[in-house]
């Protein structure tokens, strides 16, 4: 498979790039650039090693798909979800001092939402969860909680880690943090998620019950502070959660020379099914660079959960890609954060189309697409792998108040 004349962001000029067994096997300069590089190339064995390169990823001699400058970036990578609580809707009634209350809160006024949206089965929970992150662009997502069936291959569900909830919820959390034999999988948990002493007092008592000094990944941390942030691998920053339930974020403009930061969206019990919401959201905080909130959810990510096959668009690394149509008038970074679902012209995981525009159809099934095993979605502008529109009728018939995406339904 080729595609040709896409944008990096925050690159200059257009690239083509060459795709076989699920990999990136070549990234070259796109349009006129590559013209001109190869009007200038005199090496005839360079020359023939290209051209068997290019003819092993592409035998069939396609000129490539053209994609006009349209943005190309490396699968996303959510480093915290629950993926089997996303058909809840946003739960709460005002802002808390920390999640305990929130918690508490919750359960004693709105239980009646949640028992309804646990009548839905657990894996169409789980299925729809996966999907919500398909759709945004994130070819692996971090599930966090007990560890789940995951019976569909659509996007990677990272689970090779130990899952504690909180210090506040997790009963025995000292002894299952001390564990033998507990080997090198980091520690992942809620921590410092609130703006209170208490807060904070729960990071400092996390850190002294260390005792074999276990990798610790903390999520939210909106009360840590430098020193604390040096105790752990990473921090995964949820903004969005964290200003719906406390109206206030973790100080990552200062915890970030101290601690690796890593991007998460949460569940929609506390975020936007829309994760580019939440990603513009976090650049308006400003309190990462632009090129390293793009590193938050490609290379920090695969750094720190070891997934060092994904992440960046080289030769060799997995062909886990996302293309994307830019807003008119963007360019540069601000074509990629003004990205929304609906934007998405194809998505790739391993080499093979998840979701595609109706546009790519043709292009896409003259290279060998199945094309009997995508459905139709926002008014037949997109196809998607399996059938969501069967999924949604499914769960809407355990929960008629589900809600989705209207671009998807209409």
């Amino acid at each position: 498979m080729r595609l040709n004349d896409l944008r990096v962001p925050g690159q200059e000029g257009t690239i083509d790039l060459v795709i076989g067994d699920g990999n990136i096997v070549s990234v070259s300069p796109g349009g006129e650039a590559a013209t001109r590089k190869r009007s200038k190339t005199r090496d005839l064995a360079a020359t023939r090693d290209l051209a068997a390169t290019r003819d092993h990823a592409n035998p069939s001699g396609q000129e490539g798909i053209p994609f006009d400058g349209a943005i190309v970036f490396a699968g996303l990578i959510n480093s915290h979800d629950h993926l089997d609580f996303n058909l809840f809707p946003l739960l709460g009634n005002r802002v808390y001092t920390n999640y305990t209350q929130w918690g508490s809160d919750i359960h004693a006024n709105q239980s009646s939402v949640i028992r309804e949206v646990l009548k839905v089965p657990h894996r169409l929970r789980i299925a729809w969860g996966i999907y919500k992150n398909l759709l945004n662009g994130f070819t692996t997502v971090v599930n966090h909680g007990t560890l789940l069936p995951v019976e569909m291959d659509l996007i990677d569900v990272f689970q090779q880690c130990h899952c504690l909830h909180s210090v506040g919820f997790e009963s025995n959390w000292k002894w299952k943090l001390n564990r033998p034999l507990a080997g090198w999988r980091p520690f992942v948990l809620h921590v410092g998620e609130g703006t209170d002493v208490p807060a904070s007092e729960e990071i400092d008592r996390l850190i002294h019950w260390n005792l074999f000094r276990r990798p610790l990944i903390g999520i939210h941390g909106v009360a840590m502070n430098e020193e604390q942030a040096a105790s752990f691998r990473a921090l995964v920053w949820c903004p969005a959660s964290n200003y719906f339930l406390l109206n206030k974020t973790a100080p990552v403009a200062r915890l970030k020379d101290r601690v690796p930061i890593l991007f998460g969206t949460d569940s929609t019990l506390t975020g936007s099914w829309n994760g580019w919401q939440q990603i513009r959201q976090a650049r308006e905080e400003k309190a990462l660079t632009d090129q390293e909130l793009l590193a938050t959810l490609t290379t920090t990510p695969a750094r720190i959960w070891r997934l060092h096959d994904r992440g960046e668009i080289a030769p060799g690394k997995l062909a886990d890609l996302v293309i994307a149509r830019p807003k008119p008038g963007l360019r540069g970074m601000d074509a990629f954060f003004g990205v929304d679902p609906e934007d998405l012209l194809l998505v790739l995981r391993r080499g093979r189309p998840l979701l595609f525009d109706a546009r790519l159809r043709q292009a896409l099934t003259d290279g060998g697409l199945e094309a009997a095993r995508y459905k139709s979605i926002a008014s037949g502008s997109k196809y998607v792998l399996g059938d969501l529109a069967g999924l949604i009728a499914e769960i809407r018939s355990y929960f008629p108040q589900a809600e989705f995406p209207r671009w998807i339904t209409e």
